[in-house]
């Protein structure tokens, strides 16, 4: 039974590391360190949309603004570092297929309320100018791709959503350091 409470304390405690080394790794768009949501006016009261989500407090902010009719976030968080930070609070993770993880949040700019179904795509350019097109999936809370950013570099992210007969593009860049 002791056994059974401390490998329930070190899951929790490990949790909670985690969640504290992604918070500590937010960039914030730009590289402004710390960047928080109500520094971008209109955007408060969303909370963007996290709802409990621990992806949209994760990686680097490479979008805040509107896509079609909605208020949107995108952060990228390279999955590599994340797997690194897992292992290191004693956490077994399996191999990964692709490089990063976009993560995009949507509200509804009049009720505030998250935008929590629908479907879309981001189509990846990379620094060889070589394309990949990638489908958004509903992840707890936001809309989630992993995409393959592998070498340093220039990344051009068109993305096109549709959600309640709506839909919305956006372009953005990230430079891969």
């Amino acid at each position: 039974m002791k056994t059974k409470h401390f490998v329930m304390w070190m899951a929790v405690l490990s949790f909670l590391a985690l969640s504290s080394l992604a918070l500590a790794d937010d960039k914030g768009q730009g590289g402004m360190s710390g960047m928080k949501m109500e520094d971008h006016g209109g955007m408060q009261g969303q909370g963007m949309m996290h709802g409990g989500n621990d992806m949209m407090m994760m990686g680097d902010k490479v979008f805040i603004g509107k896509i079609g009719p909605w208020h949107g976030e995108a952060r990228l968080v390279d999955m590599k570092a994340q797997m690194e930070k897992a292992k290191a609070s004693g956490m077994k993770m399996e191999g990964m297929m692709n490089t990063h993880h976009i993560a995009l949040s949507l509200a509804d700019p009049k009720t505030k309320l998250p935008v929590a179904e629908g479907k879309g795509t981001v189509t990846v350019t990379g620094p060889d100018k070589k394309t990949a097109t990638y489908d958004f999936m509903v992840m707890q809370g936001h809309f989630g791709a992993d995409v393959n950013l592998p070498k340093p570099g220039k990344y051009t992210c068109n993305v096109k959503l549709e959600s309640g007969g709506k839909t919305g593009t956006v372009t953005f860049d990230y430079t891969l350091k």
